[in-house]
């Protein structure tokens, strides 16, 4: 009958969203597997996998003469690295928990910690491959030589921040389009196989072939990163303040999105997915 709302103050409101974030993105790696660790291992071995998959069809169609001067390997991971990081966090943004899950009625839940929670845990376990498979190729085979660390670590979070936008459409539209959301989502990842550009370079495009991949946020970023990977490759047709944009707009797009589905989306129509 009586209720007693206390008032926090910003800065332990604060921190309290902040440790539910924390223990959010907890839940949210552990739901690969029940031990954090082993995420992190099946995490690596499919980037793993990957570069290998790569090195070899490169290797017998005879294209690594086709790649920028430089260590080979590291030209395939600089591809694969940022393409990972974009398609996981968009699955992840994308699978997120939306107004009618369960965990939203508890009270200091709601949606917003649930997206961040998704995009935090996905860009907490490719970093943490990333550097890892970068230090077993640093011990086991050949030092790792990076031009400039600063900008390649830059170009991986705008591919996390635009992977965060692209997800974020796609969990405004799931309450009201479930089915295209999961064959879309497949589709975008599917499609970035070729259209990110990770098996090539754009100063070797030729002007046709170009206008195929210059509408790509991620093929900006990629070639931009082997700008700063490579002390011997300058960008010259692509630049990272396009993936900015699009990744901005797209954050805006999706919030505004999110808010009215978080206010108009009804439990028999999420469980109608």
């Amino acid at each position: 009958m009586f209720q007693f709302e206390t008032r926090q103050k910003t800065r332990s409101s604060a921190i309290s969203m902040l440790e539910l974030i924390y223990h959010s993105v907890v839940r949210s790696i552990r739901k690969t597997h029940n031990n954090a660790v082993m995420s992190l291992v099946i995490n690596m071995l499919q980037t793993i996998t990957f570069v290998a998959a790569f090195y070899v069809m490169f290797t017998v169609l005879g294209l690594r003469g086709a790649a920028l001067r430089g260590d080979f390997v590291l030209y395939i991971m600089s591809g694969i690295f940022i393409f990972m990081i974009h398609t996981k966090t968009v699955s992840a943004v994308t699978r997120a928990e939306g107004p009618s899950s369960p965990m939203m009625k508890h009270a200091p839940m709601n949606t917003i910690i649930a997206l961040a929670a998704s995009a935090f845990g996905a860009l907490y376990i490719q970093v943490l491959s990333l550097v890892g498979v970068l230090f077993i190729y640093h011990i086991a085979f050949t030092p790792v030589v990076i031009e400039d660390y600063s900008g390649a670590m830059g170009m991986v979070g705008l591919a996390w921040l635009t992977g965060v936008g692209v997800g974020m459409i796609f969990l405004a539209l799931r309450p009201w389009f479930p089915s295209f959301v999961s064959i879309g989502s497949q589709i975008y990842n599917r499609a970035n196989m070729i259209a990110s550009g990770k098996m090539f370079v754009a100063n070797s495009l030729p002007s046709f072939m170009l206008a195929f991949f210059d509408w790509n946020p991620l093929f900006h970023i990629i070639d931009q990163a082997r700008g700063f990977v490579f002390i011997n490759y300058n960008p010259h047709y692509t630049n990272y303040e396009y993936p900015i944009i699009v990744a901005v707009v797209l954050i805006l797009l999706g919030l505004m999105g999110e808010f009215y589905a978080r206010k108009n989306a009804s439990l028999s129509r999420e469980a109608s997915r």
